[in-house]
């Protein structure tokens, strides 16, 4: 079985993988409860959103500001980007995004994960 994604051309992701990539951002920003990954459909294929992320590991297009802004928020230190107008590229938010689906898998809610993380070190203190 291929690749349901187009590859990436010097650098650059066509239009309908920057499209995925934002399907993409949106279906984990709605993602509560269900622990199934959630799923994007990109040329009658039905894709796992992690795979549009990491598709775009090495883009170097500019992210839109309304998506870079989204993944801003679920960012645990302020973000400061290149250039005056702090720019994020397709390949730093993918990377991020990939990062935020693995933690949701392990842990679940992302409220959730800091929580589990204390319970975590409060058990293997020892004083």
């Amino acid at each position: 079985m291929g690749n349901a994604l187009p590859e990436l051309h010097a650098g650059h992701a066509p239009i309908s993988l920057q499209e995925a990539f934002r399907e993409a951002v949106y279906a984990f920003e709605e993602w509560e409860g269900e622990l199934a990954e959630p799923i994007v459909v990109f040329g009658g294929r039905i894709v796992p959103i992690s795979q549009v992320f990491e598709a775009m590991r090495n883009c170097n297009d500019i992210l839109p500001m309304n998506i870079a802004d989204a993944i801003k928020t679920w960012l645990t230190k302020p973000w400061k980007g290149d250039g005056p107008l702090d720019q994020m590229n397709f390949s730093t938010a993918s990377r991020v995004m990939g990062v935020l689906v693995r933690k949701k898998l392990l842990f679940g809610e992302m409220s959730g994960m800091s929580v589990l993380a204390t319970k975590g070190t409060s058990r293997n203190h020892r004083p």
